[in-house]
């Protein structure tokens, strides 16, 4: 069975085709730049890059290159595109509406649109990367993964924010969460490694990268999350401010004449470690900048490193018997200064890394020493797994 799983950005699309029997990625690959100029597409297999470089002006068009290159005579992987059995597309948010993976029909279309509201950006790139795979691919099983599904498990007192009942029931106004596939992901590799059920686990999934987001699993299930209504909420980020007095946003109003544009663009794309640094949002240029002097890139590390403390902190209080504390992300999995930073003072809990064994970057790798009371892990991620899992279950 050949699963295509398409995740679709405002200006970019990354697939990867895999073979479920034996779970293997067959090809993967990007496009970027659609509807701009110097638009391009790089596929990889193995060692080997197929490019293909022509203005695609929208979805449709991208989705078109991806197909040609997955079936071109000397690049591709498959001979014909009736060798795809379904697609499965990431979806960013579903609402209260969609608690889990699902095929794709018209009351999901509809769910999805109703709830871009809160993912303006995504949601409708996400929609355009379907409709395009149901132009081309008319006979073929589309399923859609959400990233707020595995988070519509947590209790009202968690997801409810402390205003007036009435914009939840009339807006729905509330916290949905997001990084759902990883976590979700995690969750059940976690389980694997510690040879438990998922539905007995108690653990802290850091998933950490440009977004970042920390959740509580408890019983196997979200409990709780740092992000909210919209990915804005909670860790410092790469560009986004995470959690700060509500009243910073309406004093800059007032002083700056920001109308509300102009403040969403601030505290997503020119706050986070980007805005304290005044260096740059990629963590690695951070740490080069902190170990050369530089006394904001240095605050800015640790403010992300004090943010991730108090979550993990919270809701091990919160979850109660905590058995693993996880790391994944582009910064969880590669940072071994971030990981130390952010254990660093869980001693007094009993929760203990070892040095030698933290000096690893991805795979699946206990951290922890012999005697620390919680297991830390590193674990890779893998989205793209997820999805393709959850879609050869649903087809």
């Amino acid at each position: 069975m050949k699963i295509l799983v398409i995740n679709c950005g405002s200006s970019s699309l990354k697939y990867q085709l895999f073979d479920m029997d034996n779970e293997e990625v067959l090809v993967k690959g990007l496009v970027e730049r659609i509807g701009i100029d110097g638009s391009r597409l790089k596929q990889e297999k193995g060692e080997d890059e197929f490019i293909i470089e022509e203005d695609m002006k929208d979805h449709t068009q991208a989705v078109k290159h991806v197909f040609d290159a997955l079936t071109d005579e000397d690049n591709g992987v498959i001979s014909n595109l009736s060798e795809i059995d379904a697609v499965g597309h990431r979806f960013v948010h579903g609402g209260e509406k969609i608690t889990s993976s699902v095929l794709i029909d018209d009351e999901v279309k509809k769910a999805v649109k109703e709830y871009s509201k809160f993912a303006p950006l995504h949601n409708p790139a996400n929609m355009m990367g379907l409709e395009a795979c149901e132009k081309l691919l008319p006979n073929v099983k589309n399923v859609a993964v959400f990233d707020t599904a595995f988070h519509q498990s947590m209790p009202e007192e968690n997801f409810l924010y402390g205003i007036d009942y009435k914009y939840y029931e009339e807006q729905s106004i509330r916290k949905y969460g997001f990084h759902g596939t990883s976590h979700d992901f995690i969750t059940q590799k976690t389980a694997e490694l510690l040879g438990k059920d998922q539905s007995e686990l108690n653990m802290i999934s850091c998933h950490l990268g440009n977004g970042s987001s920390i959740c509580a699993v408890k019983d196997g299930r979200s409990y709780d999350t740092s992000m909210g209504l919209t990915p804005l909420e909670g860790l410092v980020m790469g560009t986004r401010s995470g959690d700060l007095d509500p009243a910073v946003v309406t004093f800059l109003m007032d002083e700056y004449g920001y109308d509300t544009k102009k403040i969403d663009n601030v505290l997503n794309k020119e706050s986070g470690v980007l805005g304290v640094s005044g260096v740059s949002s990629d963590f690695r240029d951070l740490e080069d900048a902190a170990n050369n002097g530089n006394k904001r890139a240095e605050i800015a590390l640790k403010m992300f490193a004090n943010r991730a403390k108090r979550y993990i902190a919270g809701y091990m209080a919160e979850v109660g018997k905590v058995e693993a504390i996880v790391f994944t992300g582009g910064i969880g999995e590669n940072s071994i200064t971030m990981r130390e930073d952010i254990m660093n003072g869980f001693e007094q809990f009993g929760i203990k890394i070892d040095s030698e064994k933290n000096n690893v970057r991805g795979g699946a790798h206990l951290i922890s020493t012999d005697d620390s009371r919680v297991k830390v892990f590193v674990v890779a991620t893998n989205e793209e797994l997820m999805i393709a899992r959850d879609t050869k279950r649903l087809v």
